[in-house]
């Protein structure tokens, strides 16, 4: 077999198609490695502009005083402009010290110019609840460096924008740390590609740092870490330039072959910290059970049973009896061992003048149990003391809360399985090809999916899964991209087709070119949204913020005003005596009801019910092919009350096809196709795509007939694109226009009644005309049908029963533009408008108090989809559209639409559902806790009881969260067969 990898025919992108191609031919696999050579000490430039420079002397003082600073190695200095630019090593000085230091010298810095950020992302622990975020968000944005922080409670995680040459990773990690919660860094600065390395042959500090410095001189190697304790390396990489396997071969070149390199996998962060997290409130709630069991059992069952009763009631001295020993020895280790993460989490909380759960729990506990040891105390010191002591309480309550954090956890951790199963899809190993230099096949090796490089040719039989992105360059079959995109139908694939990473060949063997791997594949992609868009907080969050603010502070008021409510009247006298509990007094009473207060409020409850929603709603979405980029789009999209699409591309195929070419002068067909093609030649409008096919083709059957291979066209100078309207250049000494009826008005060109009549005829038939003109007159005409994607009727009359409005923005011409929409079932056209008029036009509808949505594709739709309330981009479309919009629908089918809003309708619902069970329970809870009911039913919540009924409040907002994944989509289909219409909502 010859696979020609750099076959000029095979010129296809990669990233970005419309800007350029993604793809080199490739010689080799191989790169070029350098011999070691001596870093230099890294440098860094910061620019300022600097006031009150008056003459040369003042230049000279800031070049002076700057010159002096350590770390400093140039400074030039504009008198005019007032700039200045500083070299500097940012090791030895800091941006902030030259400031100041300019600012000493009298001379006033007005501005940074634009900082270079770098972006961390850290899994947190520790956080129980919304002031516990809210706390540790205003902890990193007081550091210094820092310019944005944002952490996610339920994915808990943090994302935080930082200066490098002010602060770094390690600084903080440490604010974390000080903060009370504990950090792991996921990621820092460019680390989109990187690949792990276990090493071997390594013993000393010497060969680690051997190896680093040679892979740091390494084409193509931005970061290299070592851990000689592991013997491991973690490589960040330019995958343009290198990949993992020629990072592995460099290593073993080093030393002429002393050191061995393999790829390391390492555990995956995210499920290694949810099992570890997991296993920890196990572990504890079972050490909490082995003292907290056999204390109720001396507290609440033994005493009933008369030989055990009597033995606990035993006196050791005056009123101190053996079950007041026991109860006291088993409850101290649960107080201060098992409970010590209250303590600690109390303590960092109070430091930074916040207050969350842990608060209300240590201290409720505390209560309990420093009451209970004053009991203990005074029973030793008198004989004729009687007082209840309240040990039980504290260990009971400590045993169930963690009890619901367990259960907790284990919910939170099914709110990212879509997530999981996403990331899951690529396969583990793939089959890659190994070419000689004329492009045989010399043999074929399985290797890990990791250490694909670009430009690899792989081999897929019938059943594998494609393990990255890339082109077939060989080979049919079909493809099931149901897992990424959700479409059902198995796509034919075929030379020059792309395959995604993750999906399935199912019945013929491919042979495909990698383009995209590592992070750069759809897979990764979609994953990395996914996860920021959890990360992300929606706008609905701040209601929770608001609340937390004051919620624990009033919880302690509350618990303090009902302690003293019930303690007052009994002291007075108010109530009768029987209403106090046999072994109880007053002060006990009105002690225990003071702790269920405390106990039972739960401010995680709220903190809860958005994110785990979000993160459910977005991971769901995914799963069906809609990307929605945060919770901020998913919040808006549930308003919107108008959605505005564009035409071609989006209601239409996005294929035209060219059905009409009509001359109206002497120009010859072959002369009208040579100069149209060198026109369009440089344009990327599908229209233009369309008519260069078409063209080139009529040109070759005119070659054909005359026996002749004369195809040479001359390129287009001084080519200009016109938004909304064509495109013009030089072609020779000619003067060419090609476009709609617009381009040839602007340019002054007549447009006769013939073609006027030609115009009228294709239009009304819902087809674009195109003009071509040529030295201001027009010479010819192409008439271009786009047909209308079988869901767009169907589509919009859903939308209709949701009570939204949809509207047509095109740059087509009003004739095209109305048949398309009577088509397909659009009452109010907007047409002839170019890329910024569309955004005006949104604008306008904006203004009126409608909530917009728009749908596009194309590069001209990317101000418009930003100006919209929420922006969605079909997955075919552009980068730059996609870029722009806030939804992605991958699978570029409309009724994508239609699941888009309905799920952000559900997931809102299902948002307030969450605070109606979080804010009900809590204004249920702490009346009834406070003993409301007792003087009527008898009815009270002992603090144990409190502490569980909180827990369930957490656990139920979860697990309301998780009933999203059971979200079937809303859906339009057409019965071809009879060929009616028919709409299905899920329930």
């Amino acid at each position: 077999m010859n696979i020609n990898v750099g076959d000029n025919k095979m010129e296809l992108n990669g990233r970005d198609d419309l800007k350029r191609p993604l793809l080199e031919p490739s010689d080799s696999v191989c790169v070029t490695i350098p011999e070691p050579v001596d870093k230099l000490e890294k440098k860094r430039t910061v620019m300022f502009k600097i006031g009150n420079i008056k003459c040369a002397s003042c230049v000279t003082s800031i070049e002076s005083v700057l010159g002096d600073i350590n770390g400093v190695e140039s400074v030039s200095v504009s008198p005019i402009h007032g700039h200045a630019a500083i070299e500097y090593v940012p090791k030895l000085v800091n941006p902030k010290l030259i400031k100041e230091t300019i600012e000493d010298a009298g001379f006033p810095v007005k501005e940074f110019s634009e900082q270079q950020i770098a972006v961390c992302r850290l899994r947190i622990k520790g956080m129980a609840c919304t002031s516990c975020s809210e706390s540790l968000e205003r902890a990193l944005k007081f550091l210094d460096g820092v310019k944005k922080a944002v952490v996610g409670l339920a994915l808990e995680e943090a994302k935080v924008h930082f200066d490098p040459n002010i602060t770094d990773s390690d600084r903080i990690i440490e604010a974390i740390e000080d903060a009370g919660f504990g950090a792991d860094l996921i990621s820092s600065g460019n680390e989109a590609n990187k690949v792990h390395l276990k090493l071997e042959g390594v013993s000393s500090v010497e060969d680690m740092n051997t190896i680093k410095s040679y892979l740091e001189s390494a084409i193509g190697v931005n970061h290299v870490e070592m851990d000689l304790e592991e013997k491991r390396a973690t490589v960040n990489y330019d995958p343009d330039f290198t990949g993992p396997r020629s990072i592995i071969e460099a290593v073993q070149e080093v030393a002429h072959g002393s050191y061995k390199a393999s790829l390391y996998i390492p555990p995956r962060q995210r499920e290694t910290e949810q099992h570890h997290e997991i296993n920890n409130y196990r572990n504890q709630f079972l050490l909490s059970c082995l003292f907290s069991v056999p204390l109720f059992i001396f507290s609440m069952v033994l005493p009933m049973l008369p030989p055990f009763g009597d033995w606990l009631e035993y006196k050791i001295y005056n009123m101190f009896t053996v079950g007041l020993l026991l109860r006291w020895v088993l409850c101290t280790p649960v107080q201060f061992i098992v409970g010590r993460r209250f303590y600690k989490g109390s303590y960092h909380a109070l430091r930074l003048k916040s207050a969350n759960m842990d608060v209300l729990v240590a201290m409720g506990t505390n209560a309990a149990y420093f009451y209970s040891v004053y009991v203990a105390i005074k029973s030793l010191s008198s004989d004729t003391f009687k007082g209840q002591d309240f040990f039980e309480t504290s260990a009971m309550l400590i045993s169930f809360i963690l009890l619901g954090k367990y259960l907790e956890v284990l919910a939170k951790g099914k709110t990212s399985d879509a997530l999981a199963k996403l990331t899951d899809l690529a396969p583990d190993s793939a089959c890659l090809l190994i070419l000689d230099d004329d492009g045989n096949v010399v043999s074929e090796v399985a290797i890990s999916t990791q250490l694909i490089q670009r430009n690899d040719i792989i081999k897929i039989i019938p059943g594998e899964k494609v393990p990255v992105d890339g082109i077939v360059i060989d080979g049919q079959s079909y493809v099931n991209e149901s897992m990424i995109t959700g479409e059902a139908q198995p796509i034919a694939k075929k030379p020059g087709d792309k395959v995604i990473g993750g999906t399935m060949n199912e019945n013929g063997c491919l042979l495909v070119k990698a383009t995209h791997v590592g992070s750069e594949t759809a897979l990764s992609q979609i994953v990395q949204l996914v996860e920021a868009a959890q990360l992300a907080r929606a706008p609905i969050q701040k209601i929770a913020d608001r609340i937390s603010r004051f919620f624990v502070p009033a919880i302690v008021l509350t618990a303090f005003i009902t302690w003293l409510g019930w303690l007052i009247p009994g002291v007075i006298g108010i109530y009768p005596k029987h209403w106090i509990p046999k072994g109880m007094d007053k002060f006990e009473l009105a002690l225990q009801f003071g702790i269920s207060v405390l106990v039972v409020a739960c401010p995680c409850a709220l903190g809860l019910a958005t994110p785990t929603a979000v993160m459910v709603a977005t991971g769901k979405g995914a799963s069906l092919g809609v990307l929605i980029k945060g919770g901020n789009a998913l919040e808006k999209a549930h308003k919107v009350k108008a959605v505005v699409f564009d035409k071609t591309g989006t209601l239409t195929v996005g294929k035209p096809e060219v059905v009409n070419v009509m001359l109206f002068s002497s120009v010859s067909m072959e002369d009208f196709c040579d100069v149209a093609i060198a026109a369009e030649a440089n344009s990327q409008h599908p229209i233009a795509k369309a008519f260069l096919e078409h063209a080139r083709k009529l040109r070759q059957k005119i070659e054909s007939n005359r026996q002749s291979n004369n195809q040479h066209v001359t390129e287009a100078k001084d080519f200009e694109v016109h938004p909304g309207t064509g495109v013009s250049g030089k072609v020779g000494d000619k003067m060419v226009l090609v476009g709609n009826k617009r381009l040839m008005q602007a340019y002054n060109v007549t447009v006769g009644p013939e073609i006027e009549g030609y115009i009228s005829e294709h239009e009304q038939q819902a087809r674009t005309c195109v003009l071509v003109s040529i030295d201001g007159k027009i010479v010819g005409a192409f008439a271009v049908t786009d047909p209308v994607k079988p869901e767009a009727k169907n589509v919009i009359l859903y939308l209709h029963s949701m009570g939204i409005s949809s509207i047509m923005v095109t740059g087509d011409n009003w004739a095209t533009a109305t048949a398309i929409a009577k088509e397909v079932g659009i009452e109010k056209v907007i047409a002839e408008m170019d890329p910024i008029g569309k955004a005006d036009r949104i604008k306008d509808l904006q203004m009126r108090g409608l909530t917009v949505a728009m749908v596009g594709d194309g590069i001209n739709d990317s101000p418009a989809l930003v100006a919209a309330d929420v922006g969605m981009a079909i997955g075919a479309g552009t980068d730059v559209a996609i870029e722009a919009a806030d939804i992605v629908l991958i699978k570029s089918n409309l009724e994508d639409v239609v699941t888009a809003i309905d799920l952000s309708r559900k997931t809102i619902s299902r948002i307030w559902l969450n605070y109606v069970w979080a804010l009900g329970y809590n204004i249920l809870g702490v009346p009834v806790a406070a003993g409301i009911l007792y003087p009527f039913t008898g009815v009270r919540l002992p603090p144990w009881l409190a502490g569980a009924c909180m827990a369930a409040s957490s656990l139920s907002v979860v697990c309301s969260s998780l009933l999203l994944q059971s979200y079937r989509k809303s859906w339009v289909f057409q019965d071809t067969k009879r060929g009616h219409s028919h709409c299905s909502k899920s329930t």
